[in-house]
């Protein structure tokens, strides 16, 4: 790319148009991406996930971390990633009116929201909906299209994520009106559930926008000027993604072994030995031998591993930045950098010793029975309320249960099927882990509500 073509494109890339409102100017002490920071903060769904699975679910200690923490860290980490690169590309390509802060509130705002759509008890509810729905028959009985059937068959916390800012939260608006920079730098996965060919990269991996939400991704993606990779399908990413990317990772491997540890899942002289590998010669300073809680030694050794992790995805990153931006370069940046052999040791850790903790299993297992049994109900219900069946009693009192924003116009469900399905997903999606076993306990007569 020529040094003209690499300037635009980043002036392209960091529109602070808003999705729904058009150009809106900051002011200098407060920028829009500082605003799409503070709305996400100050959103339901984002105080949601203080009780939202991260590894251990349902935690009784106050010092494992849940989605809340885990998003909150991730978007530190992001800040000072995203700064760090913003200096560097400003430089390079004399960006003006421009700041290396504008790079760091990007992606900090992105971090903070990216796992705002995640449905209860993590990964494994993403699942518990996806067979839910394929054992349903309900895809089969309605005339969908091939889209429309793999967005519940392949259903995704990002894809709902993305409908949470730009739909769900404040419906009236619609959506938190975030900057087209902001919503393309959280979409990583820019693609439809669906498409004509199987896509390599990371970016191909999942997808990251449902088909009723299709069009709001389509003007993001031409605000932000993103490559298309199958018309108007499936795009090249935003290139700070990789950045909240890099930030997720960060955060979820190395504070995981440290929840591990403190909770005894791994020894902490293997934690303090995987960390110290990361961290490198910075971490042996001397500053550590002077310490003898292994608390305060792994909480010291992950700072050290964390930086090291930035610096590293940090060069690779300026190194390709020219195919990033061509989208030529669709790889994960840790992966590329010199930590990379001891970053595998400790994915193994997390593979063989973290994500098969006995109790994690055993309340994701629950999971599955939770989701499934609220999605049986409350499906069956509005299916008899849109007259696809006679409706029993106990299904009228589950529609009066469901939250208007869940059902159609008039406040009967909706008569579009699938409008009608992705409704129900949103709301078993935005539950908590704590109210969704609550919810499926009293339903099920396992609890009785109290005074």
């Amino acid at each position: 790319m020529h040094e003209e073509e690499m300037q635009s494109c980043w002036y392209k890339l960091l529109s602070a148009e808003r999705l729904g409102a058009g150009p809106v100017p900051g002011a200098p002490e407060r920028t829009v991406f500082q605003q799409d920071y503070d709305r996400i903060v100050f959103t339901s769904a984002f105080r949601r996930l203080k009780d939202k699975t991260q590894v251990f679910p349902l935690s009784k200690s106050d010092y494992v971390r849940t989605r809340l923490t885990h998003s909150l860290e991730a978007s530190c980490v992001g800040r000072s990633l995203g700064t760090v690169i913003g200096r560097e590309i400003i430089g390079r390509h004399r960006l003006e009116g421009v700041d290396a802060a504008d790079f760091g509130a990007i992606v900090a705002a992105a971090c903070l929201a990216h796992d705002i759509g995640n449905p209860p008890f993590g990964h494994a509810g993403e699942d518990a909906i996806r067979e839910w729905f394929k054992a349903s028959g309900l895809l089969e009985r309605y005339d969908f299209t091939p889209a429309q059937r793999a967005d519940f068959e392949h259903y995704e916390g990002n894809a709902q994520g993305f409908r949470i800012l730009t739909r769900l939260q404040s419906p009236a608006n619609p959506g938190l009106q975030l900057t087209s920079a902001v919503l393309a730098t959280f979409t990583k996965y820019p693609r439809a559930s669906r498409v004509e060919q199987e896509l390599s990269g990371n970016s191909g991996k999942k997808f990251g926008f449902f088909q009723e939400d299709a069009p709001a991704f389509r003007r993001v993606a031409e605000a932000t000027g993103l490559r298309q990779r199958l018309p108007g399908q499936a795009w090249h990413r935003h290139p700070l993604a990789f950045l909240v990317e890099v930030a997720d990772d960060t955060c979820y491997l190395i504070v995981d072994l440290e929840d591990a540890a403190r909770l005894g899942f791994v020894r902490h002289e293997d934690a303090e030995l995987l960390l110290a590998d990361l961290a490198g010669h910075s971490a042996s300073d001397g500053k550590l031998q002077r310490m003898f809680e292994p608390k305060e030694r792994i909480e010291y050794l992950r700072a050290k591993a964390i930086g090291r992790l930035l610096e590293g995805a940090a060069a690779v990153f300026l190194e390709h930045e020219a195919d990033i931006l061509s989208g030529r370069f669709d790889r994960d940046l840790l992966d590329e950098s010199p930590v990379a052999t001891p970053l595998q040791a400790v994915k193994r850790v997390a593979r063989d010793c973290i994500y098969v903790a006995r109790p994690a299993l055993e309340i994701e297992t629950a999971g599955f029975e939770v989701l499934g049994g609220l999605l049986s109900l409350f499906v069956a219900a509005v299916e008899a309320g849109a007259g696809m069946r006679p409706m029993t009693t106990r299904e009228r009192m589950l529609l009066k249960l469901l939250p208007a924003q869940f059902l159609g116009p008039g406040g009967a469900p909706d008569p579009d099927p699938y409008l009608r399905l992705l409704r129900l997903a949103d709301f078993v999606t935005g539950m908590t882990d704590s109210y969704a076993v609550d919810l499926y306990r009293k339903l099920k007569g396992i609890d009785l509500p109290g005074e």
